[in-house]
C-alpha cells in the first residue's frame, strides 16, 4: 500500500512506516555507522560520509482496522497519519501510531520460540504398575492383582470398554519431547489505546 506516515528514531538505527492499509512496518539500519561516531559529531566535521545508511525490513504488524462511528454515521480509515517513536527499554521498541481518530501505544520485543521435531517414548522413564495392595489396604481381607484388579472380577476384562492383558501391563512410558531450535522472532503488543477522545481528524502527534 502507499506510505502515509514514516519515521525516524532518536539514534537513526530504526525507521517506521505506516501504510493506507493500518500497517506498521519497521526497518532497522545494518551498515556500520561512519567512523564510529555520534551524529554531533559527524555535524561538526567536514568528512564527506562515503555512503548512505542502509536498512533492512525487521518485522510489521497491523496497527488499526477501519471503524465505523455510528453517531457521527462517520466511516473511520485505516489509514496511519502519524508514527512517533518512544524512549525504549530493556531491549524494546515503543512506538504511538495513529489514524483519524485513534491513537495506540505499541511494543515490540524479541520472544523465543521454541520448535519441536519429535516425540519419542523414553524406557528410562517408565513407570511400573505396581500391586495396589499397600499399608493402606491390609486392613482389607480381599488381595489385589496387577492395575488393581480384584480377583472376584475376570483379570481379561475390567469393564465394558476396557481390557488388559493377563497378568496386566508391565510398566507406562512416558513421552520425551525433542526441541530442536529456539528461533527469536519480534512480536507486537498493543499496551494502551487512546481512543474517543477527538472531535476532529489527528493530523500530529507529540510525546514528552
Amino acid at each position: 500500500d502507499i506510505i502515509s506516515a514514516i519515521e525516524f528514531d532518536k539514534t537513526g538505527d530504526h525507521l517506521a512506516t505506516g501504510d493506507r492499509g493500518g500497517r506498521v512496518v519497521l526497518f532497522e539500519r545494518t551498515d556500520a555507522k561512519d567512523h564510529g561516531l555520534s551524529r554531533r559529531d559527524l555535524e561538526r566535521t567536514d568528512y564527506p560520509i562515503s555512503r548512505h545508511p542502509e536498512f533492512r525490513y525487521k518485522t510489521e504488524f497491523q496497527s488499526h482496522e477501519p471503524e465505523f462511528d455510528y453517531l457521527k454515521s462517520l466511516e473511520i480509515e485505516e489509514k496511519i497519519n502519524k508514527i512517533r517513536w518512544c524512549q525504549t527499554a530493556n531491549s524494546a521498541l515503543f512506538l504511538l501510531s495513529a489514524n483519524d481518530k485513534t491513537i495506540k501505544f505499541w511494543k515490540v520485543q524479541e520472544k523465543k520460540i521454541k520448535k519441536f521435531s519429535k516425540i519419542i517414548a523414553d524406557p528410562s522413564k517408565a513407570v511400573g504398575n505396581g500391586n495396589v495392595a499397600s499399608s493402606s489396604n491390609s486392613n482389607s481381607p480381599k488381595s489385589f492383582l496387577a492395575n488393581g484388579v480384584s480377583p472376584d472380577r475376570s483379570c481379561n476384562h475390567l469393564g465394558n470398554d476396557i481390557s488388559f492383558p493377563p497378568g496386566g501391563l508391565p510398566s507406562l512410558c512416558l513421552p520425551v519431547v525433542v526441541v530442536t531450535s529456539q528461533e527469536t522472532n519480534l512480536v507486537a503488543r498493543c499496551r494502551r489505546v487512546y481512543g474517543h477522545a477527538h472531535d476532529y481528524h489527528i493530523n500530529s502527534i507529540s510525546n514528552n
